[in-house]
């Protein structure tokens, strides 16, 4: 054995990472982080959107621009890319963490795990990267002021909401810093602790519409999308269509072009199962794939290219519906710096993993040259598995200050798996300074947000930027 490799890593005691944590409040007060006040150089936020959209297909733009121009919420949910060029001016205490990127209030939701138990947890990993845990929180936290602006919560309503989120990723980072690691990993909250967590925070009638909202995303799977997504033509099931938002590769495309396009997917489909274990593969292995169609997703990823696969298993009675999602660059990329990974289909699957207390079965990556002979990363994942989501419009401030308290935490437990707790415990304290702070940020950051929408609400009007109902 060599000199090098006899000799032990060396590794911060815990006491040395806590005054680490504790140093970085001298260079960056937590007060500090009430700060927003973009200069003149500011970039132009319909340029920034504008940049991300001759990337994506042409003739969805227009949707896109539509769903963000219907409120100041939309265009925020949308504009991850504009915050991110904020977020890279505001102060930060150095350490970093792996960052979801866009941690707004409605990608957390209910989830499946493997073992087919519900769990509350992130979802949406499009911009994930390594950089300040702060970004991540204050875009959580500006989510929730917008929000409640739309709903018509006061401020005094809105900054406790906002306050109790803060304060619960600070207490959660709390109790994950004196927690062994093996204990940090298998931290999950499922829906018993859900319920648990309910009484007392909010009312009998919310406690009911929770229960509800948990029967309803445990419909949500591969069988239920099978019954409302497809039709039997000639015999066969296929995707039906519902244009623009699902357009099955039969309408798409002429002949030719189809039937080249659907062997470049039954490859991706066989290629990506290597990007999965072993026992996934043969799983993967027992269905075929029968139809493709585009879809429409979400607001920000409009336009970008989006594919569901129909796969059928045992009979025409056992379906699989899997996503393709195209990944391109982090919107975070410019500000800390290009993935390690290759393949930005693998960067949004890595980081996933390490975020999330657990993953869809079907989670992997493939790059594929398409027909116009571009190569495109992907990532790729189950259409529906056990999904549900809040519907932030009818929350009221009891609710959304639950929900947030949830989300705060869940975030909390998302950025211990991968960055120094300890550390980021001992910087934000016991006290309140950072909640307050946050306050402060998300209001003043949620006063540029409507702005920013009012701009493009106005470039639509003038015909500026084109937008199309979808």
């Amino acid at each position: 054995m060599g000199q090098d490799q006899a000799r032990p890593v060396r590794r911060a005691t815990p006491e040395e990472r806590a005054a680490a944590g504790r140093a970085a409040r001298r260079t960056t007060p937590r007060s500090a982080h009430a700060e927003y006040r973009p200069g003149p150089e500011r970039p132009d936020p319909l340029t920034i959107l504008a940049a991300q959209s001759a990337l994506r297909v042409p003739e969805l733009v227009p949707i896109r621009y539509a769903r963000m121009a219907e409120s100041p919420f939309r265009f925020y949910r949308g504009a991850a890319a504009v915050m991110a060029s904020d977020l890279a001016g505001t102060p930060d205490s150095g350490i970093r963490v792996q960052l979801c990127g866009d941690a707004h209030m409605l990608n957390f939701r209910l989830l499946a795990s493997p073992e087919r138990r519900l769990v509350f947890d992130i979802n949406d990993f499009d911009e994930t990267l390594p950089g300040p845990w702060e970004w991540d929180v204050k875009r959580l936290a500006s989510s929730l002021v917008i929000a409640g602006r739309a709903n018509g919560f006061d401020g005094a309503q809105r900054a406790d909401i906002v306050a109790t989120a803060v304060r619960s990723y600070r207490e959660a980072m709390r109790r994950f810093a004196g927690m062994r690691n093996l204990d940090v990993w298998y931290a999950q909250l499922d829906s018993q602790r859900l319920r648990e967590l309910a009484v007392g925070r909010v009312s009998k009638r919310a406690r009911r519409g929770l229960d509800e909202a948990m029967s309803k995303a445990r419909t949500r799977d591969s069988l239920q999308a099978f019954g409302r997504l497809t039709e039997v033509t000639d015999g066969l099931v296929r995707i039906a269509a519902d244009p623009p938002l699902l357009v099955p590769i039969a309408d798409l495309l002429p002949e030719v072009e189809r039937t080249a396009l659907m062997e470049l997917f039954h490859g991706l489909v066989r290629r990506y199962a290597s990007t999965m274990p072993a026992d996934r593969r043969t799983l993967l292995s027992a269905f075929r794939l029968v139809d493709a169609a585009r879809k429409v997703v979400g607001v920000g990823s409009v336009g970008t290219r989006c594919w569901i696969f129909l796969l059928l298993g045992r009979d025409g009675e056992d379906p699989l519906f899997l996503q393709a999602k195209e990944a391109g660059e982090s919107v975070l990329a410019p500000y800390v710096g290009a993935s390690r990974y290759d393949n930005q289909g693998e960067r949004v699957v890595s980081g996933q993993r390490l975020m999330q207390a657990t993953s869809d079965i079907f989670l992997g990556w493939e790059r594929v040259e398409g027909i116009d002979g571009r190569r495109r990363d992907f990532y790729i994942r189950q259409l529906r598995d056990w999904k549900g989501i809040v519907v932030a419009e009818r929350m009221v401030p009891r609710g959304m200050r639950a929900f947030g308290e949830l989300c705060g935490a869940t975030l909390a437990r998302a950025h211990a798996r991968s960055g120094d707790r300890i550390a980021i415990a001992a910087y934000l304290g016991k006290r309140d300074a950072f909640d307050r702070a946050l306050v402060e940020f998300a209001e003043a950051y949620a006063d540029r947000n409507e702005r920013d929408h009012r701009a493009l609400v106005e470039a639509v009007a003038a015909g500026r930027l084109p937008a199309e109902a979808g």
